[in-house]
């Protein structure tokens, strides 16, 4: 069984810069670091793994790689984005916090079951912070119900 989410680990151009945005602006503390100079096959390498704890004891994980290419571009929500939970006071603290830090900034967009606010990250990652509304374990339940059928309806209507 899956208990959890231990890490989702994705690129950065620069370490620095990234834990600026994860550590000073998101308030995520950078956990652990360490430069991995060999691969598990035995390959020369040069690359720095960093984590940022979230309250849960989860972790943001980033890879600095400046001698592996990577096509870092700005994503787009439908591509790739996180989504980090937070309380209603917390997301209109950094909705504030991101429009005064002068970071890309969109929201708040309510979706119905969450309140949401986007930023961009340094390396062009979107980064969601959401903040459950009253009643989202019920709204949870009854879509749980009807997710597979929505599924299928969206199969089926792609082949018609």
């Amino acid at each position: 069984m899956i208990k959890g989410l231990h890490h989702a680990a994705y690129r950065c151009r620069d370490s620095e810069e990234t834990r600026a945005f994860y550590e000073d602006f998101l308030g995520l503390p950078l956990a652990n670091a360490f430069e991995i100079k060999q691969t598990q096959t035995g390959r020369e390498t040069g690359v720095l793994h960093s984590f940022y704890r979230m309250g849960d004891g989860s972790f943001m994980a980033f890879f600095e790689a400046p001698d592996q290419d990577f096509a870092f571009k700005e994503q787009h929500d439908f591509d790739l984005h996180i989504a980090l939970e937070v309380d209603d006071a917390t997301l209109d603290r950094m909705f504030e916090k991101g429009k005064d830090s002068g970071i890309e900034t969109r929201g708040i967009a309510d979706h119905g079951f969450i309140r949401s606010i986007y930023f961009r990250d340094p390396n062009g990652y979107v980064v969601e912070l959401t903040a459950k509304k009253a009643g989202a374990e019920r709204d949870n339940d009854t879509a749980e119900a009807d997710a597979r059928s929505a599924l299928e309806a969206w199969q089926a209507s792609k082949s018609a």
